[in-house]
């Protein structure tokens, strides 16, 4: 059996991100921030059979200011606890990567 690898293994400095959005009824659901250069290139998430879309990011050390886009709508993450506001009347969540 394969051994699974690391994050520090494949990607050497970069931190394993998991990102989650529950939505059962939406078509798609993107992962985008400042990290993605916003809408130019956002992550896609999977949806699992319970109706929760996921992905896993591997991001470097930092802050990081990210939202979601569901069905091309503007979401929050509700489970994030830190917010910023940003330039269109909205707010943007916060991740720290240490």
């Amino acid at each position: 059996m394969a051994k699974k690898k690391t994050a520090s293994a494949t990607n050497p400095g970069k931190r394993t991100q998991h990102f989650a959005f529950t939505a059962p009824e939406a078509m798609s659901v993107q992962l985008v921030g400042d990290f993605t250069h916003w809408q130019q290139d956002p992550i896609n998430l999977q949806k699992d059979p319970d109706g929760v879309w996921r992905i896993v990011v591997e991001l470097k050390p930092g802050t990081y200011h990210y939202r979601f886009l569901v069905d091309g709508q503007w979401r929050d993450d509700p489970e994030c606890a830190l917010y910023v506001p940003n330039p269109y009347g909205s707010r943007d969540a916060v991740r720290e990567v240490k």
